[in-house]
């Protein structure tokens, strides 16, 4: 709670000092009057979301109600994305200023020349002004970018060479979701689109790797009828996400059960598919014990639960483990197939190896083999973020094939 209230601080304080800074910057520029108005309301709607999005979190999720998409997305984008980044660089430019300043005073930098700017500004003032209006001009293009990707994912087909496979399995085909984030950004229309997608595969087994909710409990009963009307031939199956568990825990669980809803919660399920039996091992966010949850999403923690949820192996079934982070692939050397999300395919990802993903993750995206052992991660079909980068949405088509 303490870290997630420094970093709100620090975004209204940097709303504050953007605001300040904007403001002082564009007095001399043509047209100063109506660029101080666009800078003051472009400020405020952004502290203004922010407040929301903070009640909602704290004082009930039917304040976000009051931000329309295009706000919430530019909200996100704009703190995230925009801000941070300048707030970073105008710190190192003014610690760099310091030591210029205090290197000219000692005679060991010359001055350099600061000649006038076509429009009557110094060079400086050009720039700074042009410095400290590009974090909104690319907050109001990023946000513009990210609506349209709210309504979009892909079918991404997988073919995957499992050594350990079945003959008998030769072939099955497994349509993975992960991340559907019903709440903020993944509600309504594109829910019915994303299961009629699914449907379409026909499928063996439709298995979801975890946060199915944003975090309000609110949106569960969604996106349970989102897993009841998904169809598989032989069953539909999930495990759980960090982001299930942030508003309340155990309520979580509780709604689960009661609807029925097909969760492993380090636990496992067995099916047959023709003569072969097949596992499914869920397993389940953390350590599972109460407490600081700091360190819940480590190694430690997975390897834990993995201990746990492997004395329920069973030697004549064929395992499939569901774990909502990919890190868990580590510990799962006696499983030949694991399925994750979580990254979100790196959400922004500037190359294949440049991004959110590996800066964050060792596998963040697509099929890894080790050892004769797969790993599949899934960008997700959901959003908790508005904003994608070289990680689009995606529901995954996987088929196995037995390599010889």
């Amino acid at each position: 709670m303490g870290f997630v209230a420094t970093i709100i601080a620090l975004f209204v304080l940097g709303d504050v000092a953007w605001w300040w800074r904007a403001d002082r910057r564009v007095r001399q520029l043509r047209g100063a009057p109506a660029w101080r108005t666009a800078i003051a309301l472009f400020a405020l709607l952004q502290i203004s979301g922010l407040g929301l999005v903070i009640a909602s979190r704290w004082a009930g999720a039917e304040w976000e109600e009051l931000l329309v998409r295009p706000w919430l997305s530019a909200v996100f984008v704009w703190h995230f994305l925009a801000l941070a980044p300048w707030l970073l660089v105008w710190a190192i430019t003014g610690i760099a200023r310091v030591v210029t300043v205090a290197a000219r005073k000692f005679g060991k930098v010359p001055c350099r020349s600061n000649a006038p700017a076509p429009n009557g500004l110094s060079r400086r003032e050009f720039l700074a002004a042009a410095g400290v209006l590009t974090p909104a001009v690319f907050s109001i293009v990023g946000t513009g970018v990210a609506l349209p990707q709210l309504e979009q994912f892909r079918i991404r087909r997988l073919d995957l060479r499992i050594p350990q496979l079945p003959e008998s399995l030769n072939g099955m085909t497994i349509a993975h979701l992960s991340d559907l984030h019903v709440g903020r950004f993944t509600r309504g229309a594109i829910l019915e689109r994303i299961v009629t997608a699914t449907n379409a595969l026909q499928a063996d087994l439709v298995l979801l790797t975890g946060d199915l909710i944003n975090f309000g409990l609110r949106d569960l009963p969604a996106a349970i009828e989102v897993v009841r009307a998904l169809r598989g031939k032989h069953g539909v199956f999930t495990c759980v996400g960090n982001h299930d568990l942030i508003e309340d825990r155990a309520a979580f669980f509780r709604e689960a059960a009661v609807a029925g809803l097909p969760l492993l919660v380090n636990e496992a399920a067995e099916i047959d598919i023709g003569a072969q039996r097949v596992q499914l091992l869920g397993l389940r966010w953390g350590s599972g014990r109460r407490g600081s949850r700091t360190r819940e999403h480590g190694d430690v923690a997975i390897e834990a639960s993995m201990r746990e949820l492997l004395s329920a192996r069973k030697a004549d079934a064929f395992p499939i483990l569901l774990a909502h982070h990919p890190h868990a692939f580590d510990f799962a050397r006696e499983i030949p197939l694991t399925l994750a999300g979580h990254t979100h395919g790196g959400q922004i990802m500037f190359s294949k190896n440049v991004g959110g993903g590996p800066w964050f993750f060792r596998y963040w995206s697509g099929a890894y083999f080790r050892e004769n052992r797969a790993l599949v991660v899934s960008n997700g079909v959901g959003n908790w973020f508005p904003l994608r980068i070289g990680a689009p949405a995606e529901i995954l088509h996987l088929t196995l094939r037995r390599s010889a």
